[in-house]
């Protein structure tokens, strides 16, 4: 690809018609750079031989192979056809395993490092959990031990009453048979 372009000629041509020599030189220079873009461009678009011969291959294999397909008897083309997807489907069936697997192994993971998380605060919190039960545990003896020593003090009153209540009644019936006799 080649331009032959005489820009001397061009130049003393548009100095002829009322250019100077500077604006007749950027003139010329911006005529080359466009055509040598447009050059660019055209050659993009246009095909070589060899990329010609090899179109017309591939065209010629296409055109082979439809003609093959319509010789060839339907059962042998589903035959092709299914264990093509076959094929396909022991892939993907692979590949689906292979995530499984993958999803498994992850969850065992997290759930062993769960595991591993939950044993380490029972450990340190566990101590914490004793001490709290404890605490707990000794409380409810104070209230169970308070609750008692005073119902062992409103018995003791209730006996203090009854004996109280007995004597006064001993003694009132020994004073009426006192009285009585004398």
């Amino acid at each position: 690809r080649k331009l032959f372009f005489d820009t001397h000629a061009l130049v003393c041509l548009l100095e002829e018609n009322g250019f100077t020599t500077q604006q007749s030189e950027i003139i010329v220079s911006a005529l080359v750079k466009i055509m040598n873009t447009n050059l660019d461009m055209i050659y993009k678009d246009m095909v070589t031989k060899v990329q010609q011969v090899s179109s017309g291959r591939e065209h010629l294999v296409v055109v082979f192979l439809d003609d093959v397909f319509l010789y060839i008897p339907y059962q042998s083309v589903h035959f092709f056809f299914s264990q093509k997807i076959k094929l396909e489907l022991l892939q993907i069936k692979k590949q689906v395993m292979d995530e499984i697997t993958k999803v498994r192994a992850d969850n065992k993971l997290n759930l062993n490092l769960e595991k591993s998380r939950v044993k380490e605060l029972v450990s340190l919190g566990g101590h914490a959990q004793q001490d709290r039960a404890l605490t707990q545990t000794d409380r409810k003896i104070d209230t169970e031990v308070a609750g008692l020593k005073t119902m062992l003090e409103s018995h003791k009153l209730d006996n203090i009453k009854y004996l109280a209540g007995s004597v006064f009644t001993c003694l009132t019936v020994a004073l009426g048979f006192y009285r009585l006799w004398m």
